[in-house]
């Protein structure tokens, strides 16, 4: 990596370390600790959800036209602000606005990040570059949830007020490290803020919609977080310990074993899958969830005995983190490299907004059905996953062959960043020549 993908990825880590200090616990923080009642502990969490869906069709407009640099700054500062209030909240208001403020700021970093990383990273090294960020920020959320969970005390609200000042002050370090960093000027990216006339022209919501593979991909993506990550910490919950009587301390043996498998596989999965297909990966994956998703049954409803059950609930989880750890140098990168180059930041926030609205119906649909349809709930998420494989082959039929093989690219930083329909599929054929020649 050079110097500002160090920085980058280090401030990446820092902030996802301050996240975990807090995100496990700001239920009780609202609810217990300031008892302001389950209610609006809700609330709180709805509007952290809910902010991010607010200021995210914004975002990539603004990466693209002042660069990802001073949003980072600005996202990093907001976070920042709505960390420190919301450890000194002890009203409903202040506590809503500060969820606002933290959510609005988190939501914006995402993206934000991942354009830096592109803007850093050329075709060959993105896959890699990306999979880095990924591993950071699970070691990241580990460690910081395992220290918070050392520090909290529901009977010293002081306790909980350090942890929300830690989170802050990693939200000033990565705004200082983001704001130190110089952008390198290599073959990946020439002008730090590229512009293409004919996009611009175009409009850059109609041109997202009208690219084939991309809205594509968003429904696929749409599907993976709502059949994984919309299901972790709501449905797949309930059905553990409704279906299978698992004990609510085992959900947290479950979460961990998921986090190590993603930090042990990670750069062996990578070493594996840079030369492969990227779609067939992301098919492999669905394959993959699709058995966790029988696991996850057997625990269930499968009458065998409470230690057998409990084995196959943290299989699931370790399953869903071989898959993750799988699909992170995959999809982020080939978000990248179907975007057009004065629209990179914009494609990343789409995709984002995508993954927000997974994230939030997800555990709307899944936490009733896993706690009262059993049966159905995991029949359907078995079918999702299914879904998923199916989705990738007929995605993989819209790439050209270097945007799902990235390992042919040779020069450009973005390959065919249009959608190959006819007016690309003379550029596939040279794509084909070039890769053959690589």
């Amino acid at each position: 990596m050079g110097a500002a993908m160090r920085r980058i990825q280090a401030g990446n880590a820092l902030s996802a370390f301050g996240l975990g200090f807090t995100v496990p616990y700001l239920y009780v923080y609202v609810a217990q600790v300031r008892d302001l009642g389950a209610s609006t502990a809700g609330v709180v969490l709805a509007v952290f959800a809910m902010a991010a869906l607010v200021v995210l069709p914004f975002t990539g407009r603004a990466i693209d036209r002042r660069g990802p640099l001073p949003v980072v700054v600005a996202a990093s500062l907001l976070a920042s602000a709505g960390a420190l209030s919301m450890g000194l909240s002890g009203s409903v208001p202040m506590a809503v606005v500060s969820a606002a403020l933290l959510g609005a700021g988190t939501a914006v970093m995402q993206p934000a990040l991942a354009t830096l990383i592109v803007w850093c990273s050329s075709p060959a090294g993105r896959t890699r570059a990306f999979a880095t960020q990924f591993f950071l920020q699970n070691l990241g959320l580990g460690i910081g949830g395992l220290i918070g969970g050392q520090i909290v005390d529901a009977d010293r609200p002081g306790s909980f007020t350090l942890l929300f000042a830690i989170e802050a002050a990693m939200f000033v370090v990565l705004a200082g490290i983001a704001a130190t960093v110089k952008m390198p000027v290599s073959p990946s990216i020439q002008d730090p803020r590229p512009m293409d006339s004919e996009t611009r022209a175009r409009g850059g919501l109609r041109a997202l919609l009208g690219h084939r593979a991309m809205v594509q991909l968003c429904v696929l993506g749409f599907v993976l977080f709502f059949a994984c990550y919309g299901q972790f910490e709501s449905g797949l919950a309930a059905y553990g310990t409704e279906a299978a009587g698992i004990d609510p301390a085992t959900l947290g043996f479950a979460l961990a074993a998921n986090t190590a498998v993603i930090v042990v596989a990670q750069f062996v999965v990578l070493r594996f899958l840079e030369r492969r297909r990227r779609t067939r990966v992301i098919a492999a994956v669905g394959l993959i969830w699709a058995v966790s998703w029988l696991f996850a049954g057997y625990a269930g409803l499968g009458h065998g005995s409470q230690a057998m059950a409990t084995a196959a609930f943290i299989s699931t989880y370790a399953l869903f983190g071989l898959g993750e750890a799988m699909l992170s140098p995959t999809v982020a990168p080939l978000v990248a490299d179907l975007a057009p180059e004065a629209m990179v930041g914009q494609y990343n926030s789409a995709f984002a907004l995508v993954k927000q609205l997974a994230l939030a119906v997800g555990p709307a649909v899944g936490g009733p059905m896993g706690a009262a349809l059993h049966g159905p709930y995991i029949v359907t998420f078995v079918l999702f996953s299914l879904g998923i494989t199916v989705l990738a082959l007929r995605l993989g039929k819209q790439l050209t062959p270097v945007q799902d093989l990235p390992v042919l690219a040779s020069k450009s930083r973005i390959v065919a960043g249009r959608r190959p329909d006819r007016d690309s599929r003379e550029t596939s054929r040279d794509d084909n020549k070039a890769g053959t020649a690589a």
